[in-house]
């Protein structure tokens, strides 16, 4: 299986061999695994090291005073958490396990290691913060402007794309562990009203659950059905790529298309 760390990346800028040895090294850097539902950050928390998801899923959320809920975001395998979280005093939100989730954490003195000396590594992380905080306007939308079904067809169209850019799909399926009560809390829905929703969406044939796998039947109808415009991803291979001596190099060929 491609490490999705690189996977991802690539898809941002092209990587040297020596740019994907040092991704590496963050990947391979202090393993730390935790249980489903596990926190892995809480709130008030010195932020001492820099996180990456290696396998499973997590995500960052709040709480309110009452208990209530809001998950603020997804993590796959090949994601940081926070580039820049060294900056911080104290974590102001939580970040939990998902499912069993194995996690790198790379201390701020080996990410200036490797990232000042591979520049465009340090450019993709920079493009992979940039995109982490497009997405987080993407679900703001979602919960001020679009309509149930829309935010829960949105959702599963931005979840298939991820795990494809990380290498993590099969044709269009891909792993789906989210349960109705951690959709809710993304959505902003009653557990009721997502089931209610999912029914529909498998009524019209866009799609089907089954042992935690998301089966599509047709991405561009449920893009259609989510007013789904993937441009904040920026999968895409945008612009002119660094060649090996950090210059402007020839496109890509998906660039060229």
């Amino acid at each position: 299986m491609h490490n999705p760390l690189i996977h991802k990346l690539e898809r941002y800028t092209r990587l040297s061999a020596d740019d994907r040895a040092g991704a590496l090294r963050l990947f391979d850097e202090r393993h730390q695994r935790y249980r489903a539902k596990d926190d892995i950050v809480r709130e008030g928390d010195e932020p001492r090291v820099m996180r990456l998801v290696v396998e499973g899923w997590a995500c960052r959320y709040k709480y309110l005073e009452d208990g209530r809920r809001q998950v603020l975001g997804l993590f796959i395998p090949g994601d940081v958490c926070d580039l820049n979280v060294f900056i911080l005093r104290e974590m102001d939100h939580f970040i939990a396990a998902v499912t069993p989730v194995t996690v790198a954490q790379i201390s701020r003195e080996l990410l200036e290691e490797v990232t000042l000396g591979n520049p465009r590594l340090l450019q993709a992380l920079w493009w992979e913060s940039l995109v982490n905080t497009a997405t987080q306007r993407e679900w703001l939308v979602n919960l001020g402007q679009r309509t149930a079904f829309e935010r829960i067809t949105h959702l599963l169209c931005e979840i298939y794309l991820r795990l494809q850019a990380a290498g993590r799909s099969d044709g269009l399926s891909c792993e789906f562990p989210l349960t109705q009560t951690m959709i809710a809390d993304i959505t902003g829905l009653s557990t009721v009203h997502v089931s209610r929703t999912f029914q529909a969406v498998r009524e019209d044939g866009l799609v089907e659950i089954r042992d935690r796998i998301l089966v599509i039947h047709d991405l561009d109808a449920l893009k259609a059905a989510s007013l789904y415009n993937g441009n904040y991803l920026h999968l895409g291979h945008e612009g002119r790529h660094l060649d090996a001596n950090g210059g402007a190099g020839e496109p890509a060929a998906a660039e060229r298309e």
